[in-house]
């Protein structure tokens, strides 16, 4: 299976890192192709420009050359991976500035007869990986918005044909090295399977 891991944290160190390295080792254990895009690594621009806001508003379903190789990437996926951190219980805007400017009409979606259709029926799986600094319990009352953008939203333009899984680290923040560790663990043998 074609596996595309989009990874967004600013810091090369982080344990969002650690995350994106055990994913990336599980899903090539399991023998799938993996094209690995780490926004901040390439310095992703997370912003549309008014020429793009134009282009997407035309309906000429036109790539961005910055974006082309992302969109190349998605055309070819059978699955979707996605780390990142969740901040202000949502994606980190480079994340959700990644789902803007790459899922365009014509990737994610067509419109046919003012109708909006799936673009994205080759998806098969969505992984979500991510860590929150606030326990379940906060995470829930507040929505999780990030995992709902994925694994609803997205998931929507598979025709809702796409699998989900999502692997969260509650209370980052006061987890342990232990914690982290069994984390790591769950997450590579998960993406394994």
């Amino acid at each position: 299976m074609c596996a595309v891991l989009v990874h967004c944290h600013p810091v090369a160190e982080s344990f969002s890192t650690a995350l994106r390295d055990a994913a990336e080792r599980g899903l090539r254990a399991a023998g799938h192709d993996v094209t690995v895009l780490d926004l901040a690594a390439e310095s992703f621009r997370c912003a549309m420009t008014r020429d793009e806001w134009d282009t997407y508003m035309a309906g000429t379903n036109e790539v961005p050359d910055d974006v082309s190789h992302h969109v190349d990437a998605v055309r070819a996926a059978e699955m979707l991976v996605f780390v990142y951190p969740t901040w202000w219980s949502g994606l980190p805007a480079q994340l959700k500035g990644w789902l803007e400017r790459v899922m365009l009409p014509g990737v994610a979606f067509n419109m046919e007869n003012d109708r909006i259709r799936p673009a994205l029926g080759h998806v098969r799986r969505i992984v979500v990986i991510t860590t929150y600094g606030s326990p379940w319990v906060y995470v829930k009352a507040v929505n999780d918005n990030g995992k709902r953008t994925l694994t609803r939203a997205l998931r929507a333009a598979t025709g809702w044909r796409a699998r989900c899984r999502h692997f969260g680290l509650y209370a980052m923040d006061t987890s342990t090295d232990d914690q982290r560790r069994r984390f790591l663990d769950r997450v590579e043998r998960g993406v394994a399977r």
